[in-house]
């Protein structure tokens, strides 16, 4: 197998060569993927049999979608070894968190940003692209002087994710920590579900160089740093997973006084794009294709927003993804970007999360991310669809749509238990949870919102 350098300094070179050495080298590996999926995987052999025998552009395959995918998981995947059953069985149990199912696949789940949970299977191919992608977003977004910082510093780390389950984020870090790629005595991994006090503490105390974080909370620790609560001087915070605002990015910068990298990823791809000084996201257009479209899956103009993204990964061997609805809403840039990348630039406008606020009883506010919502409600077993709608100040309703064989009453008992605790953590008890009997709701353009504010 190729190794994740020698990946690295193939990109380059491509890169290097310019545009038709990109594109030619994006229809290559389209044209092998199609391939292989036909070749192994019942799903995709079904779904392409009329197509041509080469297929070299991504518009000529059909759109696949997550509940689709999942509901025909078995044939979905090309190892036949591997089964929804098998699967479910292994993300049941947390502690198996970063360990290898069947020895040879990573396994993350998705948190609920669309409502519907994902299974996913990354390879030791693909795991090698994603390192060499790393790799390439490290050494464009780093300067010699802060690369030189953080290794004099032992690369101290703290990251703030999801934990306790197999979410990606705190998936790869596991498995990279056993891997030996990072470091256990140095890095911290902190919760999301963390009360921010807690955090800021943890924190003052680990006094991490390298800081990483869904974008909402490090936008809160950033308020924290600027009022003098939070005394941390990482070199470098690294913002995951989610959009960010241009205000928020300028705040957290002045906060922090760090060198801010934003990047672009999910479940389905674990490296997406990584952001540039002026504010773009540059995508790994040789490893992947992203196609911005409409409501009914046609162009975007560059310029212009998208209703959705389609996804095309060329490097998901074990569960390929093909022109997939990621269901964000992106802007590609029409012109070469200032800062010189020669790959795509785009910003995000579909996957900036809001916080939820709630009033403290001395006057104060008590924020709380969606995603500790989210990933609470992704580890109770029976819930096929939800959605968090907060109807006032101190309110929150909860639709569910269950599963078939799941008991809706025990199933809200235990929904309501656990959010209760997770609000009385935060200092927010006083806000009351109830029970919707409407199922959740898509908005006008078909999607569903897991987490809406009140307004």
């Amino acid at each position: 197998m190729t190794s994740a350098l020698a990946l690295f300094w193939d990109g380059r070179r491509t890169l290097r060569q310019g545009p038709d050495a990109l594109a030619q080298r994006q229809r290559e590996r389209l044209a092998a993927m199609v391939d292989f999926a036909r070749a192994h995987s019942p799903y995709y052999r079904e779904l392409y049999r009329t197509l041509p025998e080469r297929v070299e552009d991504p518009a000529l395959l059909p759109v696949t979608r997550k509940p689709n995918l999942i509901a025909r998981f078995d044939d979905w995947v090309t190892d036949p070894e591997v089964t929804i059953d098998r699967v479910q069985a292994f993300v049941a149990d947390p502690r198996r968190t970063g360990e290898r199912f069947l020895g040879r696949y990573l396994v993350t789940t998705t948190s609920g940003t669309t409502g519907h949970r994902g299974l996913f299977l990354l390879d030791d191919r693909a795991a090698t692209v994603v390192r060499a992608l790393s790799l390439r977003a490290a050494r464009r977004t780093l300067t010699p002087m802060v690369t030189a910082r953080l290794l004099a510093h032992r690369a101290r780390s703290a990251h703030i994710v999801a934990t306790g389950g197999h979410l990606a984020a705190y998936s790869v870090i596991v498995r990279t920590r056993a891997a030996g790629r990072l470091p256990a005595r140095g890095s911290r991994v902190l919760s999301v579900h963390s009360p921010l006090l807690e955090l800021v503490d943890q924190l003052n105390r680990h006094r991490p160089v390298f800081l990483a974080g869904y974008a909402t909370v490090i936008a809160l620790l950033a308020g924290e740093q600027l009022a003098g609560r939070l005394r941390i001087t990482p070199a470098v915070v690294s913002l995951l997973a989610e959009g960010v605002g241009d205000r928020d990015r300028q705040r957290i910068r002045s906060a922090f006084g760090a060198h801010l990298i934003n990047t672009y990823a999910c479940n389905e791809s674990l490296a997406l794009a990584y952001g540039c000084p002026c504010g773009w996201l540059h995508v790994h257009g040789d490893w992947l294709i992203l196609e911005p479209v409409d409501a009914d899956h046609r162009p975007t103009p560059p310029g212009r927003e998208s209703h959705t993204v389609l996804l095309t990964s060329l490097c998901r061997w074990a569960q390929p993804i093909l022109r997939y609805d990621l269901g964000d809403s992106v802007l590609l840039r029409p012109d070469a970007c200032p800062c010189g990348d020669p790959l795509p630039a785009i910003r995000v406008r579909g996957r900036a999360a809001d916080l939820l606020s709630f009033p403290r009883g001395d006057g104060g506010t008590v924020h709380i991310v969606p995603m500790a919502f989210e990933t609470l409600l992704e580890r109770i077993p029976g819930i096929d669809l939800f959605q968090i709608v907060q109807t006032a100040p101190t309110r929150l309703r909860v639709r569910i749509r269950s599963a078939t064989a799941a008991d809706p009453d025990q199933l809200w008992a235990a929904v309501r238990k656990e959010m209760a605790a997770l609000l009385t953590a935060h200092g927010a008890g006083q806000v009351s949870v109830e029970r919707a009997h409407e199922p959740p709701e898509q908005s006008p353009g078909g999607k569903y919102r897991v987490v809406i504010p009140w307004s």
